[in-house]
């Protein structure tokens, strides 16, 4: 019998060439097994030189001929044990650490969309919806589990993700080594390839920002799944490309991308780098000079059209006839000329780099135009059109609503089918491909279809009510958002000097499509509008306006005018300065170098909020000051994660040696990390002072990154190498770049991003909803205080019988008519206007206007007023804007609503000892009223005091504040002034209902944003506990704060900490003022002691800073300061054997 054992073994050329010869020299003598079996020992004493897999592989074969495979079948094997391998250990770590119920920000209205099929906001993600559905039934279809299941999803979606980025890293790393796919690499090859893909995949499965998402139920992770995938899928056809059938991987990846649509869209930003590596496979089967011939004409062609849009669309810009932007048109004629411009000094090149560059540079140019198709072609128009042909089909030839719609995708199937037919006919493959290309991807973007099915059923969260195709078409469009420039537009100081019709907006109505009115764009002087335009927004409701103004030091004057223009150097210093730097730079350095803490980072000059650092302290102390210096809470946040820029310098090598050794390979990968890093930044094009940090973004461009840590690997090798044995190199670099990267990572990292034990959101959730009384209305006004509370509600069932109303969503024309619905157990809602009067842009806006016969000192009814006067039609009501456009107005400021006391003292409104007013009079402190505006004051109106109704933030900035009274976590409106606290109803809530998030849980992190709803938790015990001790209930408060702070243990939510403004230790100095007096001595002691420490080592920190960092933190250090004085005062004035003489500090809710 053959030896076969011998093939088996990865040994040294010499001994293999022996034990070959042996072999074809006799077949089954005694001689040649016993020859073989002895050079089999002696193959494998040489193998215990080499790395411990290799020794186990050739003992597993020799024992078990029946295991024997070619080598190259060994490496796949390997390859694959050892990607699932890693896979395992990614999910181990995702699975851990995934947070045990829902989240913040997003997650909620994901969750709750995934439990019953809703509907999430624009633009959609009904993939994900329909995947988390099926998570949740795996997990048992419990409401309990729902939240928990969806968050397994993405962990598991990020396990496969770091999967195909081990195999990404290996398939380059092996084409390194320039072995081809059917060479065999020998064991030490195989040992850095295989180091390579470990390292750089474990690096990113620790990286901060990917690990982020990877443990919460949002978009993002299934998001990174679908660009793994489809990047590891063009390489899987690299592999095989010459063989047949090799094209069906490209339609895999168009179908993986027509889904992604399902879920989001960053991972159409892979296009170019797949373009790229189609390229350089197929580069040399090419033809360059009919591919540039072709490239000119198409080119040539596109700018003779380009001309003609920027003739049409001047002349449109001049007469307002045509919807159109001239200067879009001349922007192509530049971009035309700067193409072909291109082309031909690439074309003054030798031979051979023209061939080469010029084919680069035109399948780039293809990658992006391919991009741009998918974005605007497949998911915007295709459905803008469909959309058109069921308005057409519906009101022009009375067919019912979708028939348009599919008869639009059975026209497209149909030409589809012809262009196959054609392409078979005439031997065209790449047309072929092309077709079946754009078939799967609209078989993957099908999953829209969904959105529409059941949104038609009227769900609970069912965002822009889309259950037909022109709704569609606006909720794909992201239309509720607005829009904003990215090539030419305004500057942030200009003003608007016209108002222009873009288009006729439609809604569905009984039987047809119906007009709603145009949308509106603003029109600006040419002077005031510029190239590239990155500080365009003059609105300041979230003080983007105020952001330019201090970034570039262009002061506003008192007349609300500012002092100059930006230029375009200012322009360039905010792109550069913020966009780049700051809100994509600093991201990439927290995962590479290491994150200074989780707080954070507003202003480019804070030294001391949320920047990264290395960990080495002369270089951190050069940048940010002394670290040394910083305050105990900053020093031990969770958050702050010490790399030494180890990753970072890793990938830089790894980023070099790939480019020295496989410049194409190189190229496509930068490409990768160009469109989902760079590109983003451009197209975002974001204003300053952002709600959150931004870095789950450009997870793809962190992604590809990662390829070049693990080949990072390599380099270390190769170095390596030149010192000592191959296998020992191999080795050894690959043990201390584990040791160095995702070791330190993990170890770094995990404190920060372990969630296992945190219920936050959920509690929260459930503590605004349990503040409100029986058949409530509750408005709240961001995020975290609305899909949260949808979660409470649409998965665990949490009081169902509350109305949640967003007062953001209030200004859209869909959401106010779901008020008139019943939603889960409450009942509809009286809005007063009928959905014609605000349908589209209708009562957007309504103006103070005073009218001479209306006296302003008087107070009006409300509902009166609203219905008949800013809900009036009638031109004498209205304010002639020009261009077909009237706005309502209201004569007066001072409203009054009235008061049936008998009733509210029956519905327990009010208490019995209370003081009740005769009508609710309030003024409205401003001149304009926006639709969400007059939206909740009709609701107060037509209430009539029948329903509850409540506000999770006590600043509504509508002049009814003094009447708002807080009942937990939430603010009741009630006729009584001054009424700040209903005492009892909070001390039963407080003490028996209210939960913190497993915050009394030692080792629980929190980062900035729990903790700012924590201090809200806290504020809330603080101001009862105030409330109690002014009434003399001095035992019942201290029962208050000490329930308070064993929710919350002090090593988790400590009472001393940095925050941004200082306003944890503010609301701090409350809760000491609390405790003074409720003469509380134990807790004194301890949060005086914790509080004063904080601040004073706040202090030491600011004073050691100088020059511009010192003047940067100087407001900081005035506010520490102020409140160590505050301190000193109060216990100077608080002495229990005195009597208490009153606050020092207003209470004041901390979310605001």
């Amino acid at each position: 019998m053959k030896c076969y054992c011998l093939f088996l073994i990865h040994s040294n050329t010499k001994l293999i060439q022996q034990s070959q010869k042996s072999f074809n020299e006799g077949s089954s003598s005694s001689f040649n097994c016993k020859y073989g079996h002895y050079m089999a020992v002696k193959t494998f004493l040489n193998l215990t030189k080499q790395p411990i897999l290799f020794q186990i592989l050739p003992i597993i074969n020799y024992v078990c001929p029946s295991l024997k495979t070619k080598t190259n079948m060994q490496f796949n094997k390997i390859n694959n044990i050892t990607g699932w391998l890693v896979f395992i250990v990614a999910s181990a770590v995702y699975t851990l650490t995934a947070e045990a119920g829902g989240s913040l920000w997003d997650c909620g209205e994901f969750v709750s969309s995934c439990f019953k099929l809703q509907i999430p906001h624009p633009p959609g993600a009904p993939l994900f919806v329909i995947l988390g559905r099926i998570f949740i039934i795996l997990f048992g279809d419990d409401p309990m589990s729902a939240a928990k299941a969806v968050n397994m999803m993405s962990a598991i979606a990020s396990a496969f993700t770091i999967l195909f980025l081990f195999w990404t890293i290996t398939h380059f790393a092996r084409r390194i080594i320039n072995i081809k796919t059917t060479d065999t690499p020998n064991s030490y090859q195989v040992w850095s390839i295989m180091g390579a893909g470990v390292v750089g995949a474990l690096a990113y499965t620790f990286s901060d920002s990917f690990w982020y998402s990877a443990v919460e139920g949002e978009v993002y992770a299934l998001s990174s799944f679908f660009t793994a995938i489809v990047f590891w899928a063009i390489l899987k056809w690299e592999n095989h490309a010459d063989e047949p059938g090799a094209d069906r991987w490209i339609v895999f990846i168009f179908f993986m991308m027509g889904l992604s649509i399902g879920v989001h869209l960053l991972n159409l930003l892979t296009i170019p780098a797949i373009v790229m590596v189609y390229y350089f496979r197929k580069r040399e089967s090419f033809n360059y000079e009919l591919i540039r011939s072709w490239f000119i004409k198409i080119v040539s062609i596109g700018g003779g059209l380009a001309f003609i849009a920027a003739l049409v669309g001047a002349a449109a810009e001049a007469t307002d006839n045509v919807p159109m932007d001239g200067t879009i048109g001349g922007l192509m004629i530049l971009a035309t000329i700067v193409g072909v411009g291109l082309l031909f000094i690439i074309e003054k090149w030798k031979p051979a780099q023209k061939a080469y560059y010029g084919g680069v540079y035109i399948f780039f140019v293809i990658g992006c135009v391919i991009t741009g198709a998918v974005q605007v072609g497949v998911i915007q128009y295709s459905i803008k059109l469909a959309g058109s042909f069921d308005r057409w089909m519906v009101n022009g030839a009375g067919m019912p609503f979708f028939s348009g719609f599919t008869l639009f995708f059975v026209l497209v199937a149909a030409l589809l089918w012809y262009g196959l037919k054609l392409a078979s006919k005439k031997a065209w493959p790449y047309l072929t491909l092309s077709i079946w290309c754009i078939s799967f991807m609209f078989i993957g973007y099908s999953t829209y279809l969904t959105t529409m099915i059941r949104s038609s059923a009227n769900p609970s969260v069912d965002m822009y009510n889309v259950d037909n195709p022109m709704s569609l078409v606006g909720y794909l469009g992201r239309e509720q958002y607005g829009d904003f420039p990215l090539l030419y537009g305004q500057k942030f100081t200009a003003q608007p000097v016209d108002l222009k019709n873009t288009g006729m907006r439609y809604q569905k109505a009984r039987d047809k499509y119906i007009e709603v009115g145009q949308d509106k764009k603003y029109v600006y002087n040419p002077e005031d509008k510029m190239l590239f335009p990155r500080v365009w927004d003059a609105s300041d409701d979230q003080y983007h306006a105020y952001y330019y103004s201090a970034f570039l030091n262009i002061p506003k004057l008192k007349d609300g005018t500012y002092e100059r223009a930006p230029n375009q150097v200012d322009n360039v210093k905010f792109f550069v300065g913020y966009q780049v730097y700051w809100m994509y730079f600093r991201y990439f350095m927290w995962n590479f170098s290491g994150k200074q803490n989780d707080i954070q980072g507003v202003y480019t000059g804070n030294v001391r909020d949320g920047n990264w650092i290395t960990g080495i302290s002369f270089v951190d102390n050069l940048i940010y000051g002394d670290q040394s210096q910083l305050p105990d809470s900053l020093k031990n946040n969770k958050a702050n994660n010490k790399l030494f820029a180890l990753p970072f310098i890793l990938g830089i090598l790894g980023f070099v040696y790939h480019r020295r050794k496989r410049g194409d390979d190189a190229f496509a990968n930068l490409l990768m990390f160009f469109f989902t890093g760079f590109a983003i930044v451009l197209y975002l094009n974001q204003a300053g002072n952002q709600p959150r940090e931004r870095d789950y973004a450009y997870v793809g461009s962190f992604y590809a990154f990662a390829v070049w840590i693990g080949l990072g690997v390599m380099a270390v090798i190769s170095f390596l190498e030149k010192k000592m044995k191959p296998a020992v190199a191999a080795s050894l670099a690959t043990f201390i770049c584990l040791l160095a990267v995702p070791a330190l990572m993990a170890q770094q990292e995990w404190d920060d991003h372990d969630r296992s034990k945190k219920v936050l959101a959920r509690d929260l959730a459930r503590d605004y909803l349990e503040s409100c009384a029986p058949n409530a209305i509750l408005f709240t006004f961001g995020d975290n205080d609305t899909y949260p509370l949808w979660y409470a509600q649409e998965v665990e069932g949490i009081r169902p019988d509350i109305r949640v109303i967003n007062y953001s969503l209030l200004g859209i024309d869909w959401y106010i008519n779901e008020m008139r619905y019943k939603v889960n157990e409450s009942a509809p809602i009286d809005v007063i206007w009928s959905a014609e009067q605000i349908e589209g842009g209708k009562r957007d806006y309504a103006l103070y206007r005073p009218k001479p016969n209306i006296p302003e000192d008087r107070y009006y009814d409300l509902y009166d007023l609203m219905k008949n006067y800013v809900g009036s039609d009638d031109p004498i009501n209205m304010e002639d804007r020009g261009n077909g456009e009237a706005l309502s107005t209201f004569p007066v400021r001072k409203f009054s609503v009235p008061v049936d006391k008998a009733q509210v003292f029956a519905n327990k409104t009010v208490n019995a000892n209370d003081s009740v007013v005769a009508e609710l009079r309030f003024e409205l402190p401003k001149s304009s009223m926006m639709k969400n505006d007059m939206a909740v004051l009709n609701i107060i109106a037509a209430n009539k005091w029948n329903r509850p109704i409540y506000f999770t933030n006590p600043q509504v900035d509508l002049g009814f504040d003094e009447f708002l009274r807080r009942d937990g976590l939430s603010h009741r409106l009630v006729p009584v002034q001054s009424s700040k606290v209903n005492t009892d109803w909070m001390m039963s809530k407080a003490m028996n209902v209210f939960a913190a998030g497993n915050a009394n849980v030692k080792g629980v992190y929190f980062d900035e944003e729990n903790r700012r709803h924590l201090n809200s938790i806290r504020t809330a015990y603080t101001e009862l506990a105030i409330d109690l001790a002014s009434k003399g209930r001095k035992d019942d408060a201290k029962k208050v704060l000490q329930k308070v702070d064993q929710l919350m243990d002090e090593e988790n939510f400590p009472y001393g900490m940095v925050s941004r403004g200082n306003m944890h230790n503010r609301n701090t100095l409350m809760f000491l003022e609390a405790c003074y007096m409720a003469e509380d001595k134990g807790l004194i002691e301890k949060v005086a002691a914790s509080v004063g420490k904080d601040l004073q080592q706040q202090i030491r920190y600011y004073n050691s800073l100088t020059g511009k960092k010192a003047e940067l933190m100087e407001d900081e250090k005035r506010i520490a300061e102020g409140y160590m004085e505050g301190m000193e005062r109060m216990k100077s004035v608080y002495n229990p054997a005195i009597q208490i003489p009153g606050k020092l500090m207003a209470p004041r809710d901390s979310s605001k």
